[in-house]
């Protein structure tokens, strides 16, 4: 009796462990809805782009995944609304990019603080 209630928590246990570090083998049911997901949002691109505007979001998705994944959600979210008329070209993949482009581009600015300190060389009278 003793063992299997010992079984049972270290079972528990490891369980809490696993998804705790977001092991995807810890809960098959979310492993499946994201498999399911992946399913539908390539099944909707498919439908959406022709064959060259698919292989250049591949190839963007192998260097900058989290742009290749802004502009899936976009092109989706266009195929949900119904703006898009047909396939999506190469071409017309290259305007959305930049236009997802312009959108998260970044802006750094580099701002000097020049703080005096009070043994400076400047305010040497020789």
């Amino acid at each position: 009796m003793a063992d299997e209630e010992l079984e049972a928590l270290r079972q528990r246990r490891l369980g809490e462990i696993r998804a705790e570090h977001g092991d995807p083998s810890a809960d098959p049911s979310q492993q499946e809805a994201k498999q399911r997901e992946a399913e539908i949002r390539n099944t909707i691109l498919a439908q959406v782009l022709d064959q060259a505007a698919r292989a250049r979001l591949s190839n963007l998705a192998l260097v900058k995944p989290d742009k290749a994944k802004a502009v899936e959600n976009y092109l989706i979210q266009m195929a949900r609304f119904g703006q898009l008329a047909g396939k999506v070209s190469e071409q017309g993949l290259i305007e959305i990019l930049e236009k997802v482009s312009q959108q998260t581009e970044k802006r750094t600015t580099v701002k000097f603080n020049r703080r005096k300190v009070l043994d400076s060389d400047e305010e040497d009278d020789y």
